[in-house]
């Protein structure tokens, strides 16, 4: 039996590379593939996509930690990302730290970084893009059976 896998295919309405390059900073990601419209060996079908997306990303693939997440501008759409969060588990409450400050510059926290009962080290946050974070350390006694 094949393995299934789920991968998030993010949608940033014409902010992606820029997106993409935040979170390089922020988390830590890493870019594996990025193609933009204009180097597609199809062109896209007339009035998919508008006139001045050549330079947007069509399709990007991106890793944090070991989770693969993909990524693009869309078709010239706003981006609204609703009813998920992306949760990334830092190692240590100074990566943690460091990682819920540098998603919510320009963002908006919704649950300010601190200790709660299922988590030593919990917080959650809207970034500048709108996507929604949740950090969390796990507790010691899960990271050590991981």
């Amino acid at each position: 039996m094949n393995q299934k896998s789920v991968t998030p295919y993010l949608f940033f309405g014409g902010t992606c590379e820029e997106a993409l390059n935040f979170y390089k900073e922020a988390v830590g990601a890493r870019v594996s593939m990025m193609m933009r419209f204009g180097e597609s060996p199809e062109a896209p079908p007339p009035g998919t996509i508008p006139a001045d997306y050549d330079n947007k990303i069509m399709h990007a693939s991106f890793s944090i930690g070991s989770s693969i997440l993909m990524a693009s501008d869309g078709c010239g759409g706003a981006s609204t990302f609703s009813g998920f969060s992306l949760s990334v588990t830092p190692e240590s409450k100074e990566e943690a730290t460091r990682m819920f400050n540098a998603l919510a510059e320009g963002g908006t926290v919704t649950m300010a970084l601190g200790e709660t009962f299922f988590s030593p080290w919990f917080g959650m946050l809207k970034d500048r893009y709108g996507m929604e974070w949740m950090v969390a350390m796990q507790p010691a006694e899960q990271a050590t059976q991981a």
